[in-house]
């Protein structure tokens, strides 16, 4: 048997590092195993999958090393390998479920459900799909479709006794079936659910093992009733532990950096996340803390993986690339180095922004510090005299900053703008704190320019920075800001309604 792996992220966001790390030991896995690595894209979420997102995926995985036998990019026996491109077998099988008694055609509409599921509440019951449409005739069903009435196709689950499956690094597992919904398979769109699409991909790509995120070990029952129904033999599972917070909590770019390419654009070397990322619950035999990409493959073995959620620590990460670029050869560094900022594309970005500020080379690093620094050095006595809105129009900003679509400077300047004049602010009072936040002063290069050239990952982190600077954000503010910033994007929607 030839080991066949994959990782499926969806094109949502940013490139996140938990991305990375599951992908790390997938192909850690298929290398040792001298198997093959698959990428696919999990684009069935249409509203809020990008080009931008997928690219910027690939871009990030293929910084740390990470490369794929097949996928969207480089093709392969087992194509498409979009989700979005192969809409008909998803439907082909569903409905061959259907044919068969394991999934039924459901006609509740979004209201129904929701009724149901607040007396399920109200009753103290944990809310689930309670069967309604299962009592259909078959009659009634089939006047229903012809009729052209808006259906979604569930699957059958169990309602009494235990699901039991195997986690390499667990054991068996067991969850009542009472606590499985009959999950949405296809949706009334004809867009297919994760779970669906998850599984008839796997099969068809032949993938051998699925290493994935603890998160999902409440889907694996369902997924294996899938396999039971078509017929099929189910990969062996092998569920990571979660990457954690400091503070133990789920990592979350509230209290880290999450995205890859942040660090890339912070000047992390690409072997230091990547040996960083190894060591997230996982250890090699002599404890070593710094290895290669080949050498954690020569010595793989999944089955040393730890159970306890390993953090991932910034500070622990920036002391490793430390450790990486001290013993790297000064050609290794200075090629690094040169690919971080001082390649020829990012300088025809940066020039026209220092230049007129320039009269001799040793100008440049003081002209030009923002867009090549991480974080700016700042204190909250540096923002001058601040009230509760300007730390509103950070954290409005930020949020507007993190909807996907094109990152440059129109599309920086077009939220600035339209936030600015939601706020009420006139652009040279809003300006202000954006500039230390951004450039660290107020007498900086174009912070727009700065922005769009910095990128939307070091241009959030550095908003989130700035906000902790002052103080952070409470969950009680938190809450009330959002209901804030809620109603500014509604009162948006509603000036641009005919």
């Amino acid at each position: 048997m030839t080991v066949r792996v994959r990782i499926a992220p969806s094109p949502t966001g940013d490139p996140h590092v938990g991305t990375a790390y599951i992908a790390l030991f997938n192909y850690a896995f298929a290398k040792q195993q001298g198997g093959q690595f698959i990428l696919r894209i999990e684009d069935t979420d249409q509203t809020r999958s990008t080009p931008e997102s997928e690219r910027a995926i690939l871009d990030a995985l293929r910084w740390v090393g990470l490369d794929w036998d097949e996928g969207p990019d480089v093709g392969g026996p087992h194509g498409p390998y979009r989700q979005s491109e192969r809409m008909g077998i998803y439907r082909e099988y569903a409905e061959r479920l259907v044919a068969q008694g394991d999934a039924f055609y459901c006609f509740m509409t979004a209201d129904e459900l929701h009724a149901e599921r607040e007396a399920q509440l109200a009753a103290g019951e944990a809310p689930r799909y309670a069967g309604t449409s299962l009592s259909l005739s078959e009659q009634d069903v089939q006047h229903r479709l012809a009729a052209g009435e808006a259906h979604v196709i569930r699957m059958k689950v169990p309602t009494e006794g235990l699901c039991v499956f195997t986690d390499r690094l667990r054991g068996d597992v067991e969850i009542p079936w009472d606590q499985v919904d009959m999950q949405i398979l296809l949706k009334s769109d004809g867009m297919p659910t994760y779970h669906l699409a998850n599984v008839v991909d796997d099969h068809l790509m032949q993938i051998t093992h699925v290493i994935r995120g603890e998160e999902w070990i409440p889907s694996a029952p369902k997924h294996q009733l899938l396999y039971r129904y078509f017929g099929w033999d189910m990969p062996e599972l092998i569920h990571m532990p979660l990457l954690r917070n400091p503070d133990k909590s789920k990592l979350s770019k509230r209290k880290n950096p999450t995205s890859v390419l942040f660090y890339q654009r912070f000047g992390v070397m690409a072997q230091a996340l990547l040996n960083y990322l190894g060591r997230m619950g996982y250890s090699f035999e002599d404890e070593r803390e710094r290895f290669t990409l080949d050498e954690m493959i020569e010595q793989f073995n999944i089955d040393r993986v730890s159970l306890g959620g390993p953090v991932f620590d910034v500070d622990k990460l920036l002391w490793l690339n430390g450790e990486w670029m001290r013993s790297a050869p000064q050609a290794v560094l200075a090629e690094a180095m040169k690919t971080w900022a001082l390649n020829a594309d990012f300088f025809a970005q940066v020039a026209p922004l220092v230049l007129p500020r320039m009269r001799a080379f040793s100008d440049l690093f003081a002209t030009a510090l923002p867009l090549f620094s991480g974080y700016p050095d700042i204190t909250a006595e540096d923002f001058g005299d601040t009230d509760e809105q300007t730390l509103a129009q950070l954290q409005f900003l930020l949020w507007r900053l993190e909807a996907p679509g094109v990152w440059n400077k129109p599309r920086v300047e077009a939220d600035i703008k339209g936030l600015a004049e939601q706020m009420g602010l006139k652009l040279r009072a809003f300006m202000p704190p954006l500039f230390i936040a951004i450039c660290g002063s107020k007498n900086a290069v174009s912070v727009m320019d700065t922005m769009a050239v910095i990128g939307p990952d070091l241009t959030r982190n550095r908003l989130r920075h700035a906000i902790e600077v002052l103080g952070g954000v409470s969950k009680k503010a938190a809450k009330r800001l959002e209901k804030q910033f809620k109603a500014l994007e509604t009162l948006d929607e509603g000036a641009g309604a005919p």
